[in-house]
């Protein structure tokens, strides 16, 4: 059952009781008072109750970087829908899995169709027309390709005017360029960009004949998100001595690093570091990156991002708990606590007094062992039930 996020009728304050309630030690029968849309002490008399008996209570997922919903634009080569409704059926596929802060990951890169210019304002417009009226809060994550040196002016007026949540540095050309002539290879970016091969590879030819301009945009970009305040990130770092020049341009938080190595300088420094939670869910990268299980375990990631697939945020700390990775509580602080200390989201991640109520309750032994979501509440709303019998009245 999903609800509108901004329907009058809903009760504004709930309690969530006999569940086993996650804490800073672990888990603990309890029950959690919401009262407008903040966690409290005790809610009044004439409160809602959702009978959480043989479930779990946890602080709600928050995803560092999605990008799932490209799929509801452009479920297949050159068939799109209307962003107005991506966006929709993704806002639904979110809550129901539990993910109630949402960094939407829009790559504006060099290359037109899906990932260009167009898509990316239009995009941008949208989640700020929509987003009052989205259950989770949704957020622009921008995934700049550094080779797009032509939006590097616009996307410093977008930082400056405060439209993104946060911004990550993407370098797909250099592996663009060295596999331009593999069909293989280069294909699906082909189909994506809606041009002829040889216009593509034209393209290609001349961004890459640019690349001495790069690291000076990457520069001016880095500092005016550093003075904005705005969270940034760099994507796919290949070694120690890559992540050591972002942090000199004070780029904080090391998305998937490509060898350990690159976590280990990372985590040396205190930063937050990313891995994909489809990586812990399929026991490995599908690209031949470090294991994010293993990373786990070596202390090694602190974040565990939806990537391409929004279920396995809810899944990926049950299989981490299960292959003795790691506690519980660990495993969930990788999918709440952790990515909102990265992005620096001081009101939520924990279910403390306070803090805003964004709370899951969570069946662990779901249809096929899998855990499932029974209920969602973004900020002290319902918005999401699966079993309309656990509802008491006031």
């Amino acid at each position: 059952m999903l609800m509108s996020a901004q329907s009058p009728s809903r009760p504004q304050s709930w309690r969530i009781v006999e569940g086993s309630v996650l804490g800073e030690t672990g888990c603990a029968i309890g029950e959690v008072a919401i009262a407008d849309g903040r966690i409290v002490d005790a809610a009044g008399r004439a409160a809602m109750c959702l009978d959480a008996s043989g479930l779990l209570v946890l602080p709600g997922i928050i995803d560092i970087h999605g990008d799932a919903f490209e799929r509801q634009i452009m479920p297949r080569p050159n068939v799109g829908f209307s962003l107005e409704t991506a966006l929709a059926d993704t806002d639904r596929q979110l809550v129901s899995n539990g993910i109630t802060t949402a960094y939407h990951g829009v790559t504006w890169s060099w290359e037109p169709g899906l990932r260009g210019a167009e898509n990316a304002r239009a995009l941008l417009d949208r989640l700020e027309e929509m987003g009052p009226r989205l259950a989770a809060d949704t957020r622009y994550h921008l995934r700049h390709e550094i080779f797009n040196l032509a939006g590097e002016a616009e996307i410093l007026e977008w930082i400056e005017a405060g439209r993104i949540g946060c911004l990550a540095f993407n370098d797909h050309m250099e592996g663009t360029f060295k596999a331009r002539h593999r069909p293989e290879k280069v294909g699906k970016m082909i189909e994506r960009s809606g041009l002829a091969r040889e216009d593509f590879l034209s393209l290609v030819e001349a961004v890459y004949a640019r690349r001495d301009e790069v690291a000076a945009s990457v520069e001016r970009l880095a500092r005016a998100g550093l003075r904005a305040g705005i969270p940034t990130l760099s994507h796919d770092d290949m070694t120690p001595e890559m992540r050591q020049w972002f942090r000199g341009i004070g780029v904080g938080i090391a998305e998937f690093p490509v060898t350990e190595a690159t976590a280990r300088e990372a985590a040396a420094h205190g930063e937050a570091i990313v891995f994909g939670a489809p990586n812990v869910l399929r026991g490995g990268s599908h690209t031949g990156c470090p294991t994010a299980a293993e990373m786990v375990r070596l202390g090694l990631c602190s974040v565990l991002a939806s990537d391409y697939y929004y279920p396995a945020l809810l899944g990926a700390p049950f299989r981490l708990v299960a292959d003795g990775v790691c506690s519980f509580e660990t495993a969930w602080a990788l999918v709440s606590s952790g990515p909102a200390k990265a992005l620096g989201l001081t009101d939520r991640g924990q279910l403390t007094a306070g803090a805003r109520a964004d709370v899951l309750v969570v069946d662990p032994r779901g249809p096929g062992g899998l855990a499932r979501v029974v209920a969602t509440f973004a900020h002290g709303r319902l918005v999401y039930l699966a079993d309309g019998g656990r509802l008491i009245g006031g």
